[in-house]
């Protein structure tokens, strides 16, 4: 069950295909369906991106 605001597996479907893949050496990335509905949250919400500058 998707909730409200994540994206559905139909526009995953269309998605997933356009981003890139984890073929090189080092950390493997973080899930990218959950980085775009983080992102998604942050456009709907109007949270702030917090940047740590230290």
């Amino acid at each position: 069950m998707v909730r409200r605001g994540e994206v559905t597996d139909q526009a995953w479907a269309q998605i997933q295909p356009l981003l890139p893949t984890n073929d090189r050496r080092g950390r493997p990335w973080k899930n990218h369906r959950r980085v775009i509905d983080g992102i998604l949250w942050k456009l709907r919400t109007g949270a702030p991106w917090l940047l740590n500058l230290q």
